[in-house]
C-alpha cells in the first residue's frame, strides 16, 4: 500500500525504476501535467515538458524542483512552447517512448465564453502534437478526454461505449479529440489511449481565476472568510477524482499491453457519487480543523451553470480490467492528502 501522498501505487513506482524511458509530458506546468512530472522524475524517468503558461505556472515547476531535488530534476527538459506550432510539437516529441498529453484549455464555462480558443487549443493543438508523435514513432500517445464527452446522456453509472450529444463547445472538442485518434489508430497503426476524467483535484490545482474548479475554490473561500456559492440546488453530484488516481492511469495507460483496436477510450474515476452539498460538507469539516470559524459557514445558492450535466458517475471496469486501474484514494482520503497544501 502506497502512503496517502504517494503518487504512483509502489508496485507501479517500482517497475517505473526498473524500466526507464522517455516521456514527453505537455501541459507540464499546470495541475495534472506537474503531478505526472513529480511522479515520473521520482521513479527515474527522463522527461520532456512543454507549456506555453497560458492556464500552467512556473510555480508548479518549481515546487516539483524542491520536491524531486537536483539530481532527479536534471532528468527533466523543459520547453516553453505552444503544441499549436508544429516545429515546437516536433522538437519535444524527438526520441520519446510515450506522450502523455495534457495540454488544453479545460472548463465548460471558459469554452462558452471564448469557444474558438477551445477549438484552436483543443482541437488543433491536439492533432499537430499527435502528428508529430505519429511521426517520431512513439510507443503510446495517451491524451486527456473528458467526462464531458457523455453530454446529455441521463445513463448512469456512464459507460465508454455509450455517449449522448455535448452540451458545451469544451466537450464537443474532447469528442473531437476522441474520434481523431481513433482515425489516427485507424489509419496509421498509432496506439491511442483517451482518458475521460471525472472531476480530477489535489495539490496545484489553481484555487483563483474565473474558471477555478469547485475544490479548490470553496477551499480558498473558507479560508479567506467569502461566502461560498453551490450552483443549482446542491443536489448535483459528481464522482471525484483524487490526482494520484489520474497519475496512475496514464502511467498504466502508457505501460499497458497493445490495445487491439488500436484506440481505447477509458474512464477515469473512483466510482462514487457525491453531491454539491455532501462535498461542502466534508470541505468545511476539514477546514474547520485549522480554521474553526470556516465550521460556521452556511453556503448561498445560486443559478445553475450553463452546460453542465445534473449527474456524473463512472463505470471504471474496462480501465480496471485492460489496464489494472485500481484508485488509490477515494474521496475523503484524498481531500486529507491535499488539504495541507490547499491550506498552504
Amino acid at each position: 500500500m502506497s502512503p496517502d501522498n504517494a503518487l504512483l501505487p509502489a508496485e507501479l513506482h517500482e517497475r517505473l525504476l526498473e524500466n526507464p524511458a522517455h516521456w514527453l509530458v505537455t501541459g507540464v506546468a499546470g495541475f495534472i501535467g506537474s503531478n505526472l512530472l513529480e511522479a515520473l522524475l521520482r521513479a527515474g524517468q527522463r522527461v520532456t515538458g512543454i507549456d506555453n503558461f497560458s492556464t500552467g505556472f512556473r510555480r508548479n515547476l518549481d515546487e516539483v524542483r524542491a520536491l524531486v531535488g537536483d539530481q532527479a530534476w536534471a532528468r527533466f527538459r523543459f520547453m516553453e512552447g505552444d503544441i499549436r506550432e508544429d516545429a515546437a510539437c516536433r522538437d519535444v516529441c524527438t526520441g520519446v517512448d510515450y506522450v502523455l498529453h495534457q495540454a488544453a484549455l479545460g472548463s465548460v464555462p471558459r469554452s462558452i465564453d471564448r469557444p474558438v480558443d477551445s477549438f484552436d487549443s483543443n482541437v488543433s493543438g491536439f492533432v499537430r502534437i499527435m502528428t508529430a508523435a505519429r511521426d517520431a514513432g512513439v510507443k503510446r500517445f495517451v491524451y486527456a478526454s473528458s467526462s464531458s464527452v457523455y453530454g446529455d446522456s441521463p445513463e448512469l453509472p456512464k459507460v465508454e461505449d455509450r455517449i449522448g450529444k455535448p452540451l458545451s463547445p469544451y466537450a464537443a472538442t474532447k469528442f473531437v479529440d476522441e474520434v481523431f485518434a481513433e482515425v489516427y489508430a485507424r489509419t496509421y497503426g498509432m496506439q491511442c489511449a483517451g482518458l475521460r476524467y471525472f472531476n480530477v483535484f489535489g495539490p496545484r490545482q489553481d484555487p483563483d481565476g474565473a474558471y477555478a474548479a469547485v475544490i479548490p475554490r470553496w477551499i480558498a473561500s473558507l479560508v479567506r472568510g467569502s461566502q461560498v456559492a453551490i450552483n443549482g440546488d446542491g443536489e448535483t453530484s459528481r464522482d471525484f477524482c483524487f490526482v494520484a488516481n489520474a497519475v496512475q492511469a496514464n502511467v498504466l495507460a502508457a505501460l499497458a499491453p497493445a490495445l487491439p483496436a488500436g484506440h481505447e477510450a477509458f474512464n477515469v474515476a473512483v466510482g462514487e457519487r457525491t453531491t454539491l452539498n455532501q462535498l461542502f460538507g466534508l470541505i468545511r469539516e476539514r477546514v474547520a480543523r485549522e480554521r474553526p470559524e470556516a465550521g460556521a459557514v452556511v453556503p448561498r445558492f445560486a443559478e445553475f451553470r450553463a452546460g453542465d450535466v445534473r449527474h456524473s458517475l463512472a463505470d471504471i471496469g474496462k480501465a480496471e480490467s485492460m489496464l489494472g486501474y485500481a484508485p488509490t484514494h477515494r474521496l475523503g482520503q484524498g481531500l486529507d492528502a491535499a488539504m495541507g497544501w490547499y491550506l498552504r
